[in-house]
């Protein structure tokens, strides 16, 4: 599952703009260089881990991108980038080329082997577990990049649940034109002993794409394990919604571990089993914001999250607090 990371939607970057971060970070920008001023202006001196994003849970199941018969979000990748989305989640798989499929649906169904985003199995049950036209992992990555291109103050977080060998996403990766000018690679950045740099910084070198992957074998790609970067709640509600513990998603990784010099990004799931509308609007005003301040906020030592992973993020209960509108408290936050 991968997600992207960047602002939150307009109500939560205007809100973001206006705020400074704590502590200034310790890593800088090259010798001679520093941060620009329209980067400046919209992320003032925040560290990455000092700031929060909103983020789609399996944001490539949508009724826009392929035909889904049940999905996650209503829009489609560049629509939720373009409405304020800034982390995607991703499930990356292996499709073997079906002459079989290809020939019952009279054509349509004749794509070549690669990496795309499937539910499960991709030949399994069309429109469950994969949905035609197939999305390819190097088209959506395209759109990513296409989207920083004309957005040159914004950054996006992708998260992998990855389900591919390392040199398959490798080479779907490489068919992406602009992806390496915009990856963002902690291990050149010296993130594990410095901390995560100022994002007016990650923006004026130009490296404002993040790619985690819950694979541990793809550093060198730039590609970064999610397990050894962040803490990460249990992603799931249940299937009442009523399960609001916010316990670690990894029992030797609590979500208030300390490292000497370096905290780890916070990703904070909030979903159910089975994603619903009614149910995504129930869970995704007051009850998230609840769950980031009673729950999540001190389990995770008094932080907050910089990532925060819902269904159908335009949705909530009607209370007038919704996923981006929390967000965006949250970068107000001193």
């Amino acid at each position: 599952m991968l997600a992207l990371l960047g602002t939150g939607p307009a109500a939560a970057a205007s809100a973001a703009d206006r705020v400074p971060g704590g502590a200034p970070s310790t890593v800088a920008l090259p010798a001679g260089t520093r941060a620009s001023d329209p980067a400046v202006a919209r992320w003032g001196e925040r560290r990455l881990d000092e700031v929060a994003f909103l983020t789609s849970h399996n944001a490539f199941t949508n009724y826009e991108d392929a035909r889904w018969s049940s999905v996650n979000q209503a829009e489609s990748v560049r629509a939720q980038l373009d409405n304020g989305v800034r982390g995607l989640s991703l499930d990356t798989h292996w499709y073997e080329r079906s002459t079989w499929l290809c020939i019952i649906s009279f054509g349509s169904d004749c794509y070549p082997s690669d990496v795309y985003l499937c539910h499960g199995d991709c030949k399994t049950f069309a429109g469950a577990t994969y949905a035609l036209p197939r999305q390819s992992f190097h088209g959506t990555m395209q759109t990513v990049v296409d989207f920083l291109a004309a957005h040159p103050q914004e950054v996006v977080t992708v998260f992998l649940e990855d389900y591919v060998d390392a040199e398959q996403l490798s080479r779907s990766l490489d068919r992406v034109r602009g992806l390496p000018e915009l990856l963002f690679r902690a291990d050149e950045w010296g993130v594990r002993g410095q901390g995560w740099p100022k994002v007016a910084d990650l923006v004026t070198a130009g490296k404002r794409l993040l790619v985690f992957s819950d694979r541990s074998d793809r550093e060198h790609l730039g590609v970064m394990y999610d397990k050894s970067w962040t803490v990460s709640n249990y992603w799931s509600l249940g299937d009442l919604g009523n399960d609001l513990a916010c316990v670690s998603r990894w029992s030797d990784v609590p979500l208030d571990r300390q490292e000497p010099g370096f905290r780890r990004l916070f990703t904070m799931s909030h979903h159910r089993n089975v994603p619903t509308v009614l149910t995504a609007a129930l869970d995704n005003g007051t009850k998230l914001r609840n769950r980031i301040a009673e729950r999540c906020r001190p389990a995770a030592g008094g932080r907050s999250p910089n990532f925060v992973s819902v269904d159908f993020h335009r949705l909530s209960d009607g209370s007038g607090h919704t996923p981006a509108s929390i967000v965006g408290e949250l970068n107000a936050l001193p």
